[in-house]
């Protein structure tokens, strides 16, 4: 295999979205993922327009469409079943792209076919290590634990968060910075619930807050039932599991759960249906002063880890992947190209990471509760007004680069 431009470190969303955007960009790359053997992983992901409108100019939005649910509402609710707040997404919300929610060995399994029909048969390396990379004046190589070097102009770490790249720039950095809240997930066959397209947020992280949404739609082989991604959330200032791929056990968050039903979603029931419960902490990083070094840089989760409490993991990656292929359309696999990428993208991702631990959407829940005292209501206004949660809502989608008007008016990346 000839030396291609960019070398990809890792496998994920954000590695397969950089190779697809470099591919259409006209520019040679190969993705060198750790794994032996590609398995499907995870549960849900949001994928909002911002994230849509990337993977939408590659041509992907009719391969995900079939494989996801478009949601048309979100929905916040009270520990008690209340209503608190609801508005419409995506193109239900005037976005020329939908918002599409979809399990995530789905959402992967649609990238890496791309790359496969695109790219080539080779152009995913299976089995490969990085143990860590050098870089001269024209070019970087890539070393492996069981492979011969790799080298090419550009190396660029997509590989998560506890990436090879990034511990070779920062050997100092420490764990990742754990929230103090540690989550459960699960997907499993239930039945369709407020209209079969919304996402639901309830409750708060003090005594148990869930987010649910459907990924998968109702097919005669699974009974007729959707496939429903459920989060559940916890204060537990002792967790300190960091391997993100843990098995949860039901013992450990049913007490939280236990008899929580609404008229509409029995959760407590639909969580003790779950076969498979995974165990997550709640972690991130603090944002870097810089990414870019000379001919290395990192991108998605290597670069900048967020709390998931924006539906906004997937989507930073996919526009860092975009952002990227753009700049080295212009300027060529060159160490100008990763320093502009770092000025452009680095701001922006911090102010995510930031607001994703103070202010993320679902502070509307923490606002409720900590005005109602965690008590029923009347009436949400009663609480607080309704101008003020929209106001909540708004402010995110601004810091986040989705709001309708910039989303529909900046020039594409690429």
């Amino acid at each position: 295999m000839s030396n291609p431009d960019i070398l990809i470190v890792g496998g994920g969303i954000g590695g397969l979205s950089l190779a697809l955007s470099l591919h259409q960009a006209g520019i040679s790359c190969r993705v060198y993922e750790s794994v032996p053997e590609i398995r499907p992983l995870g549960v849900g992901i949001n994928l909002l327009p911002h994230g849509m409108r990337e993977l939408s100019e590659l041509g992907l939005q009719d391969a995900l469409a079939k494989r996801s649910i478009e949601t048309r509402t979100l929905a916040f609710y009270s520990r008690h079943g209340q209503f608190i707040y609801s508005e419409p997404r995506g193109r239900y919300a005037g976005y020329d792209w939908p918002q599409l929610s979809i399990h995530r060995a789905d959402l992967h399994a649609v990238l890496l076919d791309a790359v496969t029909a695109r790219l080539g048969a080779d152009a995913v390396v299976l089995d490969r290590r990085v143990s860590k990379a050098e870089q001269d004046a024209t070019g970087v190589t890539l070393h492996f634990e069981n492979a011969e070097p790799q080298r090419g102009r550009l190396a660029i770490g997509c590989d998560g968060i506890h990436s090879a790249i990034r511990r070779q720039l920062y050997p100092d950095q420490g764990p990742p910075r754990y929230s103090g809240v540690n989550m459960w997930r699960g997907a499993v066959r239930w039945p369709a619930f407020l209209g079969g397209d919304t996402m639901v947020s309830t409750g708060w992280m003090t005594v148990g807050k869930t987010v649910i949404y459907p990924v998968r739609p109702a097919t005669p082989e699974s009974g007729g039932l959707p496939l429903i991604n459920w989060v559940a959330e916890i204060e537990k200032p002792d967790a300190v599991r960091q391997d993100w791929a843990g098995r949860g056990r039901l013992a450990d968050l049913m007490p939280a759960f236990a008899g929580l039903k609404f008229d509409w979603l029995d959760i407590s029931g639909m969580i003790e249906a779950t076969a498979e419960i995974l165990e997550y902490p709640m972690v991130d990083r603090d944002p870097l002063p810089r990414w870019s070094f000379g001919r290395l840089s990192l991108l998605g989760d290597a670069a900048h880890p967020m709390y998931p409490r924006g539906s906004n993991g997937a989507g930073q990656a996919i526009i860092d992947a975009r952002c990227l292929a753009g700049l080295v359309r212009r300027l060529g696999a060159t160490p100008d190209a990763l320093v502009q990428y770092d000025a452009i993208r680095g701001p922006a991702t911090a102010k995510v990471v930031l607001t994703n631990r103070s202010d993320p959407p679902d502070a509307i829940l923490r606002e409720v509760w900590q005005r109602s005292g965690g008590r029923p209501f009347a009436r949400i206004e009663d609480v607080i007004a309704p101008q003020e949660l929209q106001a909540m809502s708004d402010r995110y989608k601004k810091v986040a680069g989705f709001d309708v008007e910039t989303l529909r008016t900046r020039p594409s990346f690429v």
